[in-house]
């Protein structure tokens, strides 16, 4: 059965992630993490598409905002995240969001900066995806993500696959499903408890597994 999720997941974000323009090892380190999560098949489908819908549309307005903009999709609830250096843009980007109706609930994060801010994240966010590293504010958002991500997976009890975190200016915010409460006061817990971290704002639903 894992199998079959893995192929499935693995053909379809192979589509969507080629057709994108990111790597074939993201595609393969992607799927195989959804091959664990508490979704169904049909829902992380849906939501690549969702996500790979959105990004096709902010690239075909303005290919910088894929630096500026990240988007996280779970169970058709979407999260955005990042730094725009105007209101205008920023409207711009939520009309692009909501074309898609397939999306239920929708969490704006994205922060408004100056321009000399937004150019910087943007490269240090150029830099971060080629795996060169950086310098500035950025550096501080990269390291909080990997350590919570180390934080998560090392913490018994929760399923990290079924969250989708990001650092802006060092404030995390939080998406995904938990089993029950202890497991999302875990997860906010090990988010507010790491170095650097000035806030966190999550969305985590709270959802019993089944059996």
């Amino acid at each position: 059965m894992t199998s079959i999720r893995l192929g499935a997941a693995l053909c379809v974000l192979a589509a969507m992630f080629v057709a994108a323009g990111f790597g074939c090892t993201m595609v393969v380190t992607t799927a195989a993490q959804k091959a664990w999560e508490d979704r169904s098949t049909e829902d992380q489908i849906t939501d690549t598409k969702i996500a790979a819908g959105i990004l096709k549309r902010l690239a075909a307005e303005d290919k910088g905002l894929l630096l500026d903009v990240k988007v996280d999709a779970w169970e058709k609830r979407v999260m955005l995240t990042g730094t725009l250096d105007s209101r205008p843009a920023h409207e711009r980007v939520l009309r692009l969001v909501r074309e898609d109706e397939r999306i239920t609930a929708l969490y704006d994060h994205i922060q408004i900066v100056s321009t000399a801010q937004r150019d910087e994240r943007r490269g240090q966010e150029q830099k971060a995806d080629e795996g060169k590293g950086g310098v500035g504010q950025m550096v501080s958002d990269v390291w909080i993500k990997a350590k919570i991500k180390v934080k998560l997976l090392a913490s018994r009890g929760v399923t990290s696959v079924n969250y989708r975190w990001r650092s802006v200016l060092n404030k995390v915010y939080i998406i995904g499903r938990a089993g029950d409460a202890e497991e999302r006061d875990k997860v906010l817990r090990i988010a507010r408890e790491t170095k650097g971290v000035k806030a966190v704002v999550h969305h985590i639903q709270v959802i019993p597994k089944k059996g």
